[in-house]
């Protein structure tokens, strides 16, 4: 098995790569038409000119440690669709091709030449419950766009060098970004959406598809009334991971956070997510609101939300009711 032929950690260059798995030359993301593997180059030099951070979050989750790895695509929005996004098209749908993701990382360069030695880090496969985010970053020109950053889980051995740690935020910083910065607005192959895998960041359990719609139609309603929506995007002090809002409204200066299900459960957790991000966001001191599908059928939980201060709001048919809505 010609995987055999190379372990982690080794370090080896792209010619000999080929040679071994076959796939181009060039390119962040090569798909081999002669051996099933995805072979996907990182260069921390490269990436970090455009604040990007390819590698280990020093936060594993309770299913262990993950590799981010930004996207292919320099300018504008980056894509699952067309040729401009066909590398993040196999990445998505490895699973189903039945492929190996395979991750180099540029490691210094060959004596006397320009070429760099590309050092492997080992097998991985996409995390099944998130495998990708999107977040904004800038372009080659400077512009800011929505990136797609995977989420990787190791499949097997792997070389964890601590060159390849993504760095700590230096300070807690909260940025604006579009409202359409959410998985559920990216364009995804359609014969991924249908397979078994699940390999999608598309809404899966009916409370997320209804989560999902539920933020769509309300953006509709607001919109309509001339309101100005974003989210925020945040990055925590010493921490590595990203954490997103789910809809700011600008004009009236209201963070909500929304929820597929009604229930005590779902409210807790939006009262203790919105608790959480008004301690990052400015301006300071944003009004909170949690957007439910529908009215709760239990006060109690209204009482919950008065009495710490967090407003309800929720869908009435093809209207909204709550506290905090426009005139």
């Amino acid at each position: 098995m010609v995987a055999s032929q190379i372990k982690p950690g080794q370090r080896t260059t792209r010619a000999d790569m080929m040679e071994l798995f076959g796939g181009g030359p060039q390119g962040g993301i090569v798909t081999s038409r002669t051996t099933p593997n995805i072979l996907i180059y990182s260069d921390h030099e490269a990436g970090h000119r455009y604040g990007y951070y390819d590698g280990w979050l020093a936060e594993p989750d309770e299913r262990g440690p993950i590799f981010e790895y930004t996207g292919a695509g320099t300018i504008g929005d980056q894509t699952f669709v067309g040729r401009k996004g066909s590398g993040n098209k196999a990445i998505l749908q490895h699973v189903d091709d039945g492929r190996a993701l395979r991750v180099f990382m540029a490691d210094g360069k060959v004596p006397g030449s320009g070429t760099k030695y590309q050092r492997y880090v080992g097998e991985f496969e996409l995390d099944a419950d998130q495998p990708y985010v999107i977040r904004q970053a800038p372009d080659d020109n400077g512009d800011l766009r929505k990136v797609i950053v995977f989420r990787m889980r190791p499949a097997g051995a792997v070389d964890h060098d601590p060159k390849d740690d993504v760095p700590p935020a230096l300070q807690t910083k909260a940025s604006l970004v579009p409202a359409d910065v959410t998985t559920s607005t990216m364009v995804e192959p359609e014969n991924n959406q249908k397979t078994k895998s699940m390999r999608s960041a598309q809404p899966k359990t009916e409370a997320e598809r209804r989560e999902a719609l539920l933020v769509e139609n309300f953006k509709d309603f607001l919109r309509a009334q001339n309101h100005t929506l974003k989210r925020h995007q945040i990055k925590i002090k010493d921490k590595t991971y990203t954490l997103l809002t789910d809809l700011y409204d600008v004009t009236d200066h209201v963070l909500y956070e929304a929820k597929g299900k009604a229930n005590r459960e779902a409210i807790r957790m939006a009262v203790g997510q919105l608790l959480d991000y008004r301690r990052h966001v400015q301006p300071a001191n944003p009004g909170l609101a949690v957007l439910l599908p529908h009215k709760p059928n239990d006060d109690d939980l209204k009482d919950f939300l008065q009495t710490v201060g967090i407003a309800l709001v929720y869908q009435d048919g093809d209207k909204f009711v709550g506290d905090i809505l426009p005139a």
